[in-house]
């Protein structure tokens, strides 16, 4: 057994939380990784939606697509992981405050499910 900080550990309870921290890190990385194939390859859903209800015009999608990748593979190397979560973070943040602009109130709650 090793010590961690004075503490007994369990080698396998290491090895659970180890692959519980690796799920927990891929599950966002892949869905970022999905939303910036989409802005790349340019699906007529994402533009429309880009473009038509939070009013940014197309061309935006080559900047936002690479900046997004980008981002994302910094965060997945363990030496930039800290970097690559502060620019998500920023991303993100960015993300949010165009739907808050727009007034979709989906981010926070599924379609179908706000009050009228």
């Amino acid at each position: 057994m090793s010590t961690v900080a004075g503490h007994l550990r369990a080698p396998g309870r290491a090895k659970g939380l180890l692959w519980m921290g690796r799920v927990f890190t891929a599950l966002p990385i892949l869905m970022l990784l999905l939303s910036a194939t989409l802005k790349l390859t340019k699906q007529p859903q994402m533009v429309e939606t880009f473009t038509g209800m939070l009013g940014y015009p197309a061309s935006a999608l080559a900047g936002i697509g690479p900046l997004e990748v980008a981002c994302v593979v910094l965060s997945a190397i363990p030496s930039t992981a800290v970097l690559g979560a502060v620019l998500l973070t920023g991303f993100l943040g960015g993300a949010i405050a165009t739907h808050v602009r727009v007034g979709d109130p989906s981010f926070l709650m599924p379609r179908g499910t706000e009050s009228a």
